[in-house]
């Protein structure tokens, strides 16, 4: 019986395989499918763009929903891992605001089609509904994004030697900034080259951080001017 199950376990193992990469290449087919006919794309031609037919599709998707949360999936994990290098590159806090908000900003302008996909829900059942398990993809990216801003204000509060209570809700706070902003920016047709766009949403965004991340002077004598902080070097 032990010698039974053995293959039989190897052919589910090489079927699960299967089954993940035929659904990479499909969530690929969509990416392209949104680059050659845009944000309103529908199955039928995501369906051309791998080859293959809607019912195939939904051999490996249950349905609409599901393909469309795969999608933003992969859109979440390749931004994310590019805000983490961006935010990495430097040890200057407001360097990493900058890099941020410059590669958030390149990131949608690279394919704005992409990012109206994710954000306009063109995939559910209905315009607007949330996908079939209850989340909004969309959000769970910004929420993902302001995690790790959030983090990045934590790390400069730490430094500051402040309570980083605040450090949550101040991510956040900032990737809403940012987002309501860049869509604004897609709407608009990019009404100012994204370079302007980035340095007004650094500016606005560290005036606030500065103003609480930067540590209090140590009430020096009269002649002796307060320490810059490394945060007002930055």
């Amino acid at each position: 019986m032990e010698t039974a199950a053995g293959p039989r376990d190897r052919r589910d193992s090489r079927w699960d395989e299967h089954r993940r990469a035929r659904r990479e290449q499909l969530v690929d087919a969509t990416l392209a499918a949104v680059g050659r006919h845009g944000a309103g794309v529908g199955m039928e031609e995501i369906a051309a763009a791998a080859g293959t037919s809607k019912t195939v599709v939904y051999r490996h998707f249950a349905d609409r929903s599901e393909l469309y949360v795969a999608v933003c999936a992969r859109v979440a994990d390749q931004l994310t891992r590019k805000l983490r290098e961006a935010m990495g590159s430097s040890a200057h806090p407001r360097q990493m605001v900058t890099a941020a908000v410059e590669t958030y900003l390149a990131f949608i302008e690279a394919d704005p089609e992409v990012y109206r996909f994710v954000v306009s829900h063109a995939l559910t059942d209905r315009p607007g509904d949330l996908v079939a398990d209850g989340t909004d993809p969309i959000s769970s990216l910004s929420d993902l994004v302001g995690d790790e801003v959030g983090a990045l204000v934590a790390a400069a509060l730490t430094h500051a030697g402040q309570d980083t209570a605040a450090a949550a809700p101040w991510g956040h706070g900032v990737i809403g900034l940012v987002r309501a902003a860049a869509d604004w920016w897609l709407r608009a047709d990019r009404p100012m080259p994204r370079a302007d766009l980035a340095t007004h949403l650094t500016d606005l965004a560290w005036t606030g951080l500065r103003g609480v991340v930067t540590p209090e002077p140590t009430h020096p004598g009269p002649s002796t001017p307060a320490p810059a902080s490394p945060m007002e070097e930055a």
